[in-house]
């Protein structure tokens, strides 16, 4: 259903709802009072609580695994981040090929999917002996043009050592001859009989003369741009969100500009990351927040595989300053979400594509016995980067495996979105190591599972604590016009939204309006009408004579999405018709403008929120049954009703009554004029 993306826990303050009917939400730990719902109960780890619900382990015997192990330390991690990589074979083919052939690389697809560690792979892949030191040099004839020289790795810290040294030695030889002559001038004075103030003037004027005279050699000195020294492998540098000039380069700015104060304009030279990353790999994460003019920049660099550093600020003396074009032959991965592609200047996915490869992260992969061993592995490989939590026993990878079943959204589905999976990983560590435990268990992934909820997950429960002080919903009997909705909140955690109907006698008296209230977004106003054309046809009646109220409760900063249709839909016939709606069940779903219940995403977690409200059924539609993983503990207290089409709705919804039997009549007669 909609998506509250924001909520506060005062009652003047704004909550956000969005839709997104791909992605998988995860569960409020929260609970409304009413009559028969028992005491509300407050938890240190999980919030508000149903006291129905207990913390029963889940039966993961289901969970078969290709092999037996005692704890993932006995699981070998691949020394290559290329192999660690779960489910992106695609992309790790054409990283590959990428790597072999020096091309470029776009990566779109939802945060945590495996991005930047594709493109530190990459870095891996690339040759070693390639790598080269740039030095950037004094240019006699025109200061504000230094040179740039290019040498092997490892090169360049011997060449200013040696230049350095024989400064030093030249130095030291002026330093002499200064000394010599300031000796001389004073045992002069002294034999001449010479006047004690002109001798200390000469000394003066010597020093300050010779100063410049000495420090001319070190001002000679190359200055090394990029080292590449000892390195193992290619450069791999990240530039997410990088300025102008920490892109591009930039020239520091110099204070003293004379005076023999200055600093030379060569040795003022800072490198930019698309030069840090020469012969290496450039990773831009959320390329589309890149200026335009960082973008063109960054084109100019890719095809020219050069480019010149200058004063990236016009005030800045360093704006005088421009090198001699400077290497910059690096592979470029660019990454971001499908948005990203709208903010991207056309030019430059125009190179990316013609010189490289798009790819499109998979954000999920069949759930089979070889890749449910993948995440054995990446159990493993999240405990040794961690360094600091005990290995994982098989019943704790196996809970793993389940929460990656039910994050994927899907049935027969694992989720790859592995950062956040990786999250709970480390904090179900952090509770074994706590407890000093010689490995991590299933029951410290339970625990994880509570503790480290989201802030949308915390919003939520604070949400619902509001809603206890002014009983927003019920949960026993019928109301006319009234039903319990259900939303999600942010991307992992769902919530019981009220939704309110009310039919009243057309103000204009010419044409009835249908009018619905709660800041409703493009989605989720077109939901509303396709909504009409259902009550229309379900009534048989023209609505011109009426006027429709709809209040979605609470929604301060408006609602998003269609899968409160069948919501809408359910309290609109139930205010029209006066047949009262049972409070004791929750719904979410879609609905055609021929009454067909649609998919929607989210349902999982949907119907753990109803649950932990003290809901005792939920409607859902029936494509969206065997996308259904909720927890164990939840299955002894909901009970779930998958439906297909309007009329099963109001079965399942309106309280019995002989008005609702013949209102029933009333639509399995047009649905069968329909297939008719």
């Amino acid at each position: 259903m909609e998506t509250f993306n924001e909520l506060t826990e005062q009652k003047t303050e704004d909550g956000k709802f969005s839709e997104e009917n791909t992605t998988l939400k995860t569960d409020v730990e929260a609970t409304e009072p009413g009559s028969g719902s028992g005491p509300v109960i407050e938890t240190s780890e999980t919030g508000y609580e149903n006291p129905e619900i207990k913390d029963i382990p889940n039966d993961n015997e289901d969970i078969e695994l290709g092999y037996s192990f005692t704890n993932t330390g006995e699981i070998n991690v691949p020394p290559l981040l290329i192999d660690q990589i779960l489910g992106q074979e695609q992309a790790v083919e054409i990283v590959k090929k990428a790597a072999r052939q020096r091309r470029h690389v776009m990566m779109i697809g939802t945060p945590g999917t495996g991005k930047s560690l594709l493109a530190k792979a990459m870095a891996e892949l690339l040759p070693k002996e390639e790598l080269e030191d740039i030095m950037v040099y004094p240019n006699a004839e025109d200061s504000n043009n230094p040179r740039i020289r290019r040498v092997p790795a490892g090169k360049g810290r011997e060449i200013v050592a040696a230049h350095r040294a024989e400064a030093q030695k030249k130095a030291q030889s002026k330093t002499m001859i200064l000394m010599f002559l300031i000796v001389g001038v004073v045992i002069y004075t002294i034999l001449t009989g010479q006047s004690i103030l002109i001798a200390i003037f000469v000394c003066l004027l010597l020093l300050t003369f010779g100063r410049q005279f000495i420090g001319r050699d070190e001002a000679l000195i190359p200055k090394l741009l990029v080292s590449n020294y000892n390195k193992q492998q290619a450069p791999y540098v990240d530039s997410t969100a990088a300025h102008a000039g920490a892109l591009l380069g930039d020239v520091r700015h110099d204070p003293f500009q004379s005076g023999g104060l200055e600093t030379p304009a060569h040795d003022r030279v800072e490198a930019g990351d698309i030069h840090k990353s020469h012969k290496g790999v450039l990773f831009m994460d959320e390329i589309n927040i890149l200026s335009i003019e960082s973008q063109q920049s960054l084109l100019t660099a890719l095809q020219e595989k050069e480019y010149a550093i200058t004063g990236q600020s016009e005030r800045s003396s360093g704006a005088l300053v421009k090198t001699e074009p400077v290497p910059c032959d690096f592979i470029m991965v660019a990454a971001g979400n499908i948005d990203a592609l709208e903010k991207m200047h056309p030019a430059l996915r125009s190179r990316i594509k013609g010189y490289g490869y798009e790819v499109y992260m998979r954000e999920s992969m069949p759930d089979t016995p070889e890749n449910r061993d993948k995440f054995i592995r990446f159990v493993a490989q999240e405990v040794m980067r961690d360094g600091n939590i005990p290995q994982f026993d098989e019943d704790a990878v196996k809970e793993i495996i389940r929460e990656a079943m039910r994050r994927s959204g899907r049935k027969g589905q694992l989720t790859l979105k592995l950062r956040d999976l990786g999250g709970l990983v480390r904090v179900a560590g952090d509770l074994a190591r706590a407890d000093n435990a010689p490995f991590t268990t299933a029951e410290h992934v339970l625990r994880a599972k509570k503790i480290s909820r989201s802030i949308e997950q915390q919003l939520a429960d604070r949400y619902l604590e509001n809603k206890t002080d002014y009983e927003s919903f019920f949960k026993e009997g019928g109301e006319i016009g009234r039903v319990n909705g259900l939303a999600v909140i942010g991307s992992d955690s769902g919530i019981v939204l009220p939704i309110l109907s009310e039919v009243t006698p057309s103000m204009s008296g010419a044409q009835g309006n249908i009018i619905a209230t709660g800041q409703l977004k493009t989605i989720a106003r077109e939901a509303v009408k396709n909504v009409s054309a259902v009550i229309k046809k379900v009534t048989g009646k023209d609505i011109e004579a009426i006027d429709i109220h709809i209040q979605f409760v609470g929604t301060y900063e408006g609602v998003e999405g269609d899968s409160a249709s069948i919501s809408i839909a359910t309290a609109v016939l139930s205010a029209y018709e006066k047949i009262p709606v049972d409070q004791t069940i929750a719904m979410t779903g879609s609905l055609s403008v021929r009454g067909d219940v649609l998919p929607v995403g989210g349902v999982t977690y949907k119907i753990e929120a109803a649950a932990q409200a003290g809901i005792k059924k939920v409607i859902i539609p029936k494509a969206n049954e065997s996308d259904v993983m909720i927890e164990d503990s939840y299955k002894d207290i909901i009970e779930i009703i998958p439906v297909s089409n309007i009329t099963e709705v109001v079965e399942y919804a309106l309280v019995d009554s002989p008005k609702k039997q013949e209102f029933l009549k009333k639509l399995e007669t047009m649905l069968k004029n329909d297939k008719n």
